[in-house]
């Protein structure tokens, strides 16, 4: 999949933007303030119907009531997407060749995008939230079922909530009626998001390794963990969640709180069998933020069989010059790919074939060298 044109109008810094991009690799170059990061942003939202890190209304130029992107998609088919978002009804709409989608459940997966931020630091060194966010967006990307699980499974946690709050404060006969029926939901549920995750770990371990050997060779052996429920050797997964939340039943209760199922899972990545948000270095941490997206980007083509588009956003300034020579050219094994730099010649290390591209940003305005 390839993203040939984007033209942007009132976003963000871009009032009259219009591009064309490469096939290959395209260097997005200009100074801090520019509109570099705005234009991953726009990609990304032509992917995935909203921003990797704002609200709508951030998105929107500040002389401006609404903003627009479009852009052109090329693969198997040709797709035209169009995003307008307008301020004065609060309102965004995304359009598919003309044709309005009411649901981001609809538009997850059918252009896989994969983004590497400085952002990423919060999924090895943040809180399980983080970790399970990131698993989470891979297998969504991947598994229509999945995402579906992941919303019910959600929405079941919300008003399982508001029951055990209500519980709290006085028990009822027809609440905890209505907190079985609910505990019903979460177990069903809960045990298809597991297994998943399961399933995927075991997977992407492998894309893993493959991807961290590219940047490191043979020198460290990275793993991740799966740490979810306690399941006894004479139990299935829906035996144990089922014995958890009745032991925790009167707990929950008391608390008003979901304290049992995988909205609580972690995910334990290891260097060498080291835990690395533990005891990892700066470096360490890096190095292994970037192997997960390309480890992403792999599984994701190979899974769907579509190639993602790769998203890299001041990349390059928090590597080492080895890590970031080896990363450059892992990158040549990449499709389409979009790296904002500062200044390109500052990175010698990073090779420009004569499919790339490189547009350079002034005042908003691109031009192609």
């Amino acid at each position: 999949m390839i993203l040939s044109l984007m033209e942007l109008s009132n976003f963000r810094k871009h009032i009259n933007t219009n591009l064309k991009f490469s096939e290959g690799l395209n260097y997005i170059v200009g100074g801090n303030g520019i509109g570099k990061t705005a234009l991953l942003e726009a990609i990304y939202l032509l992917c995935t119907t909203k921003s990797f890190y704002a609200r709508d209304n951030e998105m929107l130029n500040f002389n401006s009531s609404d903003f627009e992107v479009k852009g052109m998609f090329n693969g198997i088919t040709s797709d035209k997407v169009r995003v307008y978002y307008n301020s004065l009804d609060g309102k965004k709409y995304y359009f598919l060749n003309d044709k309005i989608i009411s649901r981001a459940s609809d538009v997850i997966g059918k252009f896989p995008v994969v983004t590497l931020t400085p952002d990423d630091h919060s999924i090895t060194q943040g809180a399980p939230s983080e970790r399970r966010r990131f698993v989470d967006s891979v297998i969504s990307q991947a598994s229509k079922t999945y995402l579906k699980i992941l919303i019910d499974y959600n929405k079941t946690l919300k008003h399982r909530a508001v029951v055990l709050t209500k519980l709290s404060e006085k028990l009822t006969p027809s609440l905890l009626d209505e907190l079985e029926a609910w505990t019903e939901n979460l177990i069903n549920n809960g045990i298809e998001i597991i297994i998943h995750r399961k399933n995927f770990i075991e997977k992407f371990n492998e894309y893993i390794k493959q991807s961290y050997y590219k940047i490191m060779g043979t020198e460290e052996i990275p793993s991740i963990r799966y740490q979810t429920i306690d399941i006894n050797s004479d139990e299935d997964v829906k035996a144990a969640l089922t014995r958890l939340i009745e032991e925790q039943k009167e707990n929950e209760i008391r608390r008003g709180s979901n304290l049992i199922g995988p909205h609580r899972d972690d995910f334990i990545f290891e260097i060498n069998g080291i835990n690395l948000k533990t005891f990892g270095s700066q470096g360490q941490n890096k190095t292994f933020q970037t192997v997960l997206r390309f480890a992403e980007f792999f599984y994701l083509k190979d899974i769907t069989g579509n190639t993602p588009i790769f998203l890299l956003d001041d990349v390059f300034g928090e590597l080492d010059s080895f890590r970031a020579a080896k990363v450059s050219e892992y990158l040549k094994e990449v499709g389409q790919a979009f790296i904002t730099l500062t200044d390109f010649a500052n990175f010698r290390y990073l090779s420009k074939t004569g499919s790339d591209l490189i547009i350079k940003l002034q005042n908003g305005e691109p031009a192609y060298a």
